[in-house]
């Protein structure tokens, strides 16, 4: 590919999109080092400044790692099985990822909309609501938002950022256990706080993945909506699964 300069789009957005074309296509395998930023360079006929801009931009999105020393990586996306019990902290280990959640907001808000729907609640009954950044490898996963009964799980935010997860915080709570009772994706655009926390642009799109879960069961105790970056995450469907 030759760049156009003078076309309306930066010569570094030109070499990434080529870039990414690339790996989406399979030329370079998972874990393939890419060409070196001499290499690069030469090849499209800029300097090195050119090249890092556009290999950083791949970074941020996840398509590729920089690693200090030993060069540029391409980074296959996370499978994120969705199973009858599905927890975020098992798919990370599965993919080979260390994982973490973040308590970004924590409210107590009067039921409405989706989540008393799902919940089966009267409107204006307190619910908490808390959002968590998801991060594996210390890079954003997910935003997620929770919504339960605000009677039973309010001491829900200090136990999440206390043990560091959200099945341990509702184990802490009292639920021991709990299963998948429904899962619907859909594709966004996300708002711009959104694709700030995730590291991306807004014109990237977003697996929107909203889910009910039940405890004992049969009972609806928790409403979530997580947004996935689309580029980065893919996400599995295992009725199979644990459960």
């Amino acid at each position: 590919m030759e760049v156009t300069r003078g076309a309306g789009v930066a010569v570094w957005a030109q070499i990434a999109a080529a870039l990414e074309d690339e790996i989406r296509q399979g030329r370079f395998a998972s874990e393939a080092r890419l060409p070196t930023e001499a290499g690069l360079a030469e090849r499209f006929g800029v300097n090195r400044h050119t090249v890092r801009r556009a290999v950083s931009v791949l970074a941020r999105r996840g398509l590729v790692r920089i690693e200090q020393g030993r060069g540029t990586f391409v980074q296959r996306p996370i499978d994120y099985t969705v199973a009858r019990r599905t927890r975020f902290s098992e798919n990370l280990a599965s993919a080979g990822l260390s994982s973490a959640v973040r308590l970004l907001s924590a409210a107590v808000i009067g039921a409405d909309g989706a989540a008393m729907r799902a919940l089966g609640l009267p409107a204006g009954t307190p619910l908490v609501q808390v959002r968590l950044l998801g991060l594996g490898e210390s890079r954003p996963v997910n935003v997620v938002d929770h919504w339960l009964a605000a009677d039973r799980f309010g001491d829900l935010p200090g136990q999440i950022e206390a043990q560091g997860s959200m099945s341990a915080a509702l184990a802490a709570c009292g639920v021991a256990d709990y299963v998948r009772g429904m899962t619907r994706v859909t594709a966004i655009l996300p708002e711009e706080d959104v694709a700030r926390l995730l590291d991306q642009t807004p014109e990237r799109p977003l697996l929107r993945v909203e889910a009910l879960n039940l405890e004992g069961g049969d009972r609806p105790f928790l409403f979530s909506v997580a947004l996935f970056p689309g580029d980065r995450v893919q996400l599995q469907f295992d009725p199979s699964g644990p459960g």
